[in-house]
């Protein structure tokens, strides 16, 4: 296998002009019920830059043909870049060898490919799935369908009642030697907090404990390395990271994809099959039956490249700025509630006001051209946890602005007055 050890370069430690990347995306430079766009939405899907969109017109355009069953032209262009995509992907995230990335629809179909080939392959009855109280239901109901097959019991690592966080003070409780995977997200949708998932999954390695990593929040918005990380499966969902919707990838260590069945079976995923018995294709291949979405990884390949040339680091830092800056500006509103951490969290807010249900807040502020997201964020367990019904979130990227915070602060308070509150 080829080995991939340049990880992401350092960014430059110069200024760097956020205004003239957002001008890279054409949906911003819009009005919504006759106010400019503010769109806060950016843990649900990202926007997509004019470079992102342009490789797809290009791909149909000049190149668009199967790939790996062609030997004309067309076919080997498709095929040269959808496997450049997977060895960008494996750069993206310091992965050993691109035969360890295997392309899926997002990061709910990857968590379902690891559950039922690795999980029914390897969990029985009485095994212990361990999860933390902050997933989100791609992180959840995988697992209880493994459960419900295999005789599995879920557990889960609980977070603390003031800030929210996991309480790792639990950890030894509940990673006993009857565990068998612990399933972790990386940066959580409804309450911005980072998880040490490097610190995770070194205890869960000490107990023999295989792991996965959920990154659909992160992967997009800060450095990943899965080799300082020490995962054995992590998942990445491309439409949070300026890539279309419908690609993602799962890392996988090689070792582990070895030993894994094939998920689903078709063409492409064999070796060789006669009317009775088939034989599997070798890794990545071996999961991704049928014609693959071509152009998703190709347009993914852009937004990877688009990204780290910003640098990573960089866009973490900004975004962990301006979540700040929305989380305190909300704290001086009177009958706000805010959750997840005081200091340190990712790129997104969730609130609540008195009184007023959630759905009712973003659709106001829609009104005002502001995009919201209002629910339970995928979170069910997680708001039962914290007595709400749903949240209002405001989540951010490196296109969002301060001004566009405190736009969201004056919608509050009209909100507020239209409610009488």
């Amino acid at each position: 296998m080829e080995s991939v050890s340049e990880s992401t370069p350092p960014a430059r430690e110069t200024a760097i002009d956020w205004a003239a990347y957002r001008k890279d995306f054409p949906i911003l430079d819009q009005q919504v019920h006759g106010h400019p766009l503010v769109y806060l939405d950016n843990a649900a899907t990202s926007q997509k830059p004019r470079a992102v969109i342009d490789s797809l017109v290009r791909y149909y355009e000049r190149d668009n043909a199967n790939v790996h069953r062609g030997i004309h032209e067309l076919s080997n262009r498709s095929t040269d870049a959808f496997e450049a995509a997977r060895k960008r992907a494996a750069r993206f995230i310091n992965a050993p060898a691109p035969e360890e990335i295997v392309f899926t629809r997002g990061a709910t179909e990857a968590i379902n490919l690891v559950a039922s080939a690795w999980g029914n392959a390897n969990l029985k009855a009485g095994d212990v799935i361990l999860l933390t109280e902050m997933e989100h239901h791609s992180n959840i109901v995988p697992w209880q369908l493994l459960a419900e097959k295999t005789g599995a019991i879920l557990r889960y690592l609980p977070i603390t009642a003031d800030e929210h966080i996991l309480d790792l003070s639990k950890l030894d409780e509940v990673l006993t030697d009857d565990v068998k995977l612990f399933s972790m997200v990386h940066i959580s949708n409804a309450l911005g907090v980072v998880n040490p998932v490097a610190e995770l999954c070194e205890a869960a390695r000490k107990k023999g404990v295989v792991t996965l990593v959920d990154a659909a929040q992160s992967a997009g918005h800060c450095p990943l390395d899965v080799q300082e990380i020490g995962c054995d499966f992590l998942v990445v969902s491309g439409h949070k990271m300026c890539a279309p919707t419908g690609i993602g990838f799962l890392f996988g260590r090689a070792e582990r994809l070895n030993r894994m069945p094939p998920y689903h079976g078709g063409g492409e995923m064999i070796a060789t099959v006669d009317y009775f018995k088939s034989t599997w294709n070798q890794i990545p291949h071996k999961f991704e039956a049928g014609t693959p979405d071509i152009s998703g990884p190709i347009a993914l390949h852009v937004a990877m490249d688009y990204l780290d040339k910003i640098g990573r680091e960089n866009l973490f830092k900004h975004d962990k700025e301006l979540s700040q800056y929305a989380y305190d500006r909300l704290a001086e509103v009177s009958g706000c509630r805010l959750y997840g951490p005081k200091q340190g969290r990712a790129g997104l807010v969730s609130f609540m006001l008195d009184d007023v249900h959630a759905h009712d807040v973003v659709t106001i502020a829609d009104r005002y051209g502001v995009a919201l997201r209002g629910g339970h964020h995928c979170t069910q367990p997680l708001m039962k946890k914290l007595g709400v019904p749903s949240t209002a979130r405001a989540s951010f990227y490196f296109y969002n602005t301060h001004a566009e915070v405190d736009r969201l602060i004056d919608v509050v308070h009209e909100i507020k007055k239209f409610f009488g509150s």
